[in-house]
């Protein structure tokens, strides 16, 4: 069930990787770009650091995290639509990080790699589209060094109750409406909505991180909680 659900999620994001950074804006009213930003300046990252972004997309994250390393330093950006990757790896070359960002495809789910491989691992608004999330943040974990950093950038839900009307409003109607005036793909849009609106609230989120074995485990909430940044740290067994 799970493998298929994860085929019927790979072929919508196929099919929407050519509109996917311009509806993004349009959704978010350009606002992804900042929650980003200030994500990233809440991450210490070594120059020399060996990170991995999961869920990459287009590869705006993968390339924010590259241009903070050197050299010596490397980035893996790592998903599983293959159209998407081709639009990240042409971002890649137009900024000239080539040396430092490798991208891949496969399943976040089954990461190829060593335990205890890298300084960071970095998830931006692909979480919720994963239908076994403890299982996807015990892989992370796993890969994760210890003392190393779990960030995780997510849609949420407001909870004020002014705000939260509004916000569902917005992602029942206006979101699948926008899909299909600028991208011509209402279903496809309808679908997004959905995971955004059930997707765990933010305290549930704390929750998941801990129970994957993560300490330290804060968030920061962006746009009356429309959004919101988790961090949670891989104990230190000299430390623990």
């Amino acid at each position: 069930m799970a493998n298929r659900y994860l085929h019927n999620v790979q072929g919508l994001f196929d099919t929407i990787a050519p509109n996917y950074d311009r509806m993004n804006n349009i959704i978010s009213l350009g606002t992804h770009r900042h929650w980003r930003k200030q994500t990233m300046a809440q991450i210490q990252l070594a120059p020399n650091a060996q990170a991995l972004d999961l869920c990459c997309g287009t590869g705006d994250w993968t390339i924010a995290i590259a241009q903070e390393l050197d050299h010596t330093g490397e980035v893996i950006g790592f998903d599983f639509s293959a159209p998407m990757l081709k639009i990240a790896q042409q971002k890649v070359s137009q900024a000239k990080l080539a040396d430092r960002v490798w991208l891949r495809r496969g399943n976040a789910m089954h990461l190829p790699f060593k335990d205890n491989s890298f300084d960071l691992v970095t998830i931006g608004f692909g979480l919720r589209n994963l239908p076994d999330k403890p299982r996807a943040l015990a892989e992370i974990y796993r890969v994760l060094k210890p003392g190393a950093q779990l960030v995780c950038l997510e849609t949420s839900q407001p909870d004020q109750p002014l705000i939260k009307p509004v916000w569902q409003w917005y992602f029942t109607k206006v979101v699948p409406l926008f899909g299909r005036l600028f991208a011509h793909q209402y279903q496809e849009y309808s679908y997004l909505q959905e995971t955004t609106r059930h997707f765990v609230s933010y305290r549930q989120l704390v929750g998941l991180f801990e129970q994957a074995g993560f300490k330290s485990v804060h968030y920061t909430r962006f746009n009356f909680g429309a959004a919101a940044a988790h961090f949670g740290t891989k104990p230190d067994a000299a430390n623990d």
